[in-house]
């Protein structure tokens, strides 16, 4: 009896000793840095991927290890398929805790991309197509098919000039190119709403698209921050009284691909829906992207009674109240190689 009750300690102690010593080891394991293909290893994380198929993914990716430690410690962490999609990057140094914990917390890797002001759509795509870290899912679709996807649904409004605020978005990489559309569209929207609730009184805009449609004319017309109130305070008192907004950018905006670098005469009287030179009001639609300079001061524009303005040729303007001193100015700025200004048709602009 005491030679069993002898044996059963010692074997309970032998397993004790066993299990401490593995789980030394386990530890160990764990919390040791893991060995890499590379200085860094990136790995995706599908929607729904369960633990098993994801340890298996990261160790193909580049990373030695076996994967069922990893499965392991994510049961006894009990977070066992509670894990958030995305693309993941881990560098030297890391061990099975870290990476567990950067699965745990959904610390995706990120990358931005950057959409400049004054940018046309088609530019805009040119940048989501040319970006490596996103899935082009809206490569060679149409423009309408891209709005409809993106439910951006304006009676009369669905051309998606303009619809798109120019900043910098991050997003996890392998993300869809519409989810940063998405984010785009949104800003724009809300910086659109926003500054139309307070804008100046008695503006001779009907609504905030009409708004976008200016902002988007002033954004072209120049890239000076101090001039922008002023070349919106043209154009809305041409609106008012009933003048052309005669705006070379709406015009080479008509052209498309037509444009060939130059505005010649014939381009400004050619009668097409963007030539404000021979239709009166505001184009269809937006030209380009707005930033937020421009919204602003198209919907508080300088309290002057300026309706022309020509480019000095150091990025500024020269503005003026009646079209005789705007043909002084012109003269004066644009002298050498720029014919002279001698109709009200042909009076606006930075030729």
């Amino acid at each position: 009896m005491i030679r069993l009750l002898k044996t059963m300690l010692a074997i309970g102690l032998t397993g004790a000793l066993l299990a401490l010593a593995g789980g030394g080891w386990f530890y160990w394991r764990v919390s040791t840095p893991l060995p890499l293909a590379g200085e860094r290893v990136e790995f995706h994380v599908a929607p729904g991927s369960g633990m098993r198929a994801l340890a298996r993914d990261i160790a193909a990716a580049g990373v030695d290890f076996e994967p069922w430690l990893l499965v392991a410690l994510a049961r006894l962490r009990k977070i066992d398929g509670s894990l958030q999609a995305g693309s993941y990057e881990i560098a030297r140094g890391t061990t099975l805790l870290d990476l567990l914990g950067l699965l745990e917390r959904g610390e995706v890797s990120l990358s931005e991309i950057t959409f400049v002001e004054g940018w046309t759509f088609r530019q805009m795509r040119e940048r989501l197509d040319a970006h490596p870290d996103l899935r082009h899912d809206s490569r060679n679709s149409p423009d309408a098919a891209i709005m409809r996807r993106l439910g951006i649904e304006h009676p009369d409004r669905t051309a998606p000039e303009g619809w798109f605020f120019p900043d910098t978005y991050r997003f996890a990489r392998r993300s869809s190119d519409f989810e940063v559309l998405r984010q785009a569209h949104r800003a724009m929207t809300k910086h659109l709403e926003r500054e139309w609730e307070r804008r100046e009184e008695r503006l001779p805009l009907s609504d905030p698209y009409q708004a976008l449609i200016l902002a988007s004319i002033v954004e072209k017309e120049t890239g000076r921050d101090a001039d922008r109130p002023l070349v919106a305070a043209v154009f809305r008192n041409r609106l008012e009284r009933g003048m052309l907004l005669q705006s070379d950018p709406t015009v080479i905006y008509g052209l498309g691909a037509g444009f060939g670098g130059n505005l010649r005469k014939s381009d400004l009287t050619a009668d097409t829906p963007y030539n404000t030179y021979v239709r009166a009001g505001l184009p269809p639609t937006p030209i380009a992207m707005p930033g937020l300079a421009s919204l602003k001061a198209t919907l508080h524009p300088a309290p002057s009674p300026v309706l022309y303005f020509v480019a000095r040729g150091d990025g500024s303007s020269q503005f003026s109240s009646t079209l005789e001193e705007h043909n002084r100015a012109v003269n004066r700025y644009q002298r050498r190689g720029a014919r002279k200004v001698t109709r009200d048709a042909f009076a606006l602009g930075k030729r």
